[in-house]
């Protein structure tokens, strides 16, 4: 018996539990199940009137791109205090989250994506995250340097709400699965 075995560590193994659909991590000493599920993304569209709050990524991927104040999820967190939380970490912003706008879906990465309208509540800077905040004009957004494509969604689901009356939450255009980059 290796030190390994004797100690009890978990061997996993890659199968089809019982009464399950999908291959998983199944240790073979005590039947426990290691589901690997997707990664929860949570953000917002923050306006100071007609502006937009966004960040410029210090952090990969896709550092130097502007994107909205956004990112994972923590254990134990509310999507809206996660939403709150992002938006302190990447901008030193307060905001007020107004409701959700959309839900988006990235399987490539296994993400989904809660992003909510909120308003901001006091000034910006600069976090850790970014190496710079602004806040645009919708017309005036480096729409040739956005980072992600869901932050082009999130960007004209908001238009649509605040222009034309349209109901969210929204879900990914038509055809969109966030595998490509777009211009404006």
């Amino acid at each position: 018996m290796g030190a390994d075995e004797a100690k009890g560590d978990p061997e996993f193994v890659r199968e089809v539990p019982d009464g399950d659909t999908h291959a998983r991590d199944v240790c073979r000493r005590c039947g426990f199940i290691h589901y690997d599920n997707p990664k929860i993304v949570v953000g917002s569209v923050v306006r100071a009137g007609p502006r937009i709050l966004m960040c410029r990524r210090a952090i990969e991927p896709r550092a130097g791109f502007w994107t909205l104040p956004a990112g994972f999820l923590e254990l134990h967190e509310t999507p809206e205090d996660g939403a709150r939380r992002e938006a302190r970490e990447e901008a030193n912003a307060e905001i007020a989250i107004a409701g959700l706008l959309a839900v988006y879906t990235v399987p490539r990465i296994s993400q989904v994506q809660l992003i909510y309208q909120a308003s901001l509540v006091g000034d910006v800077s600069a976090g850790p995250e970014s190496l710079e905040v602004a806040l645009f004009g919708f017309d005036e957004i480096p729409w040739g340097e956005i980072a992600f494509p869901s932050v082009h969604w999130a960007l004209a689901h908001d238009r649509a709400v605040v222009d034309e009356g349209a109901l969210p939450p929204f879900g990914n255009p038509p055809g969109e699965t966030g595998d490509r980059f777009r211009a404006g």
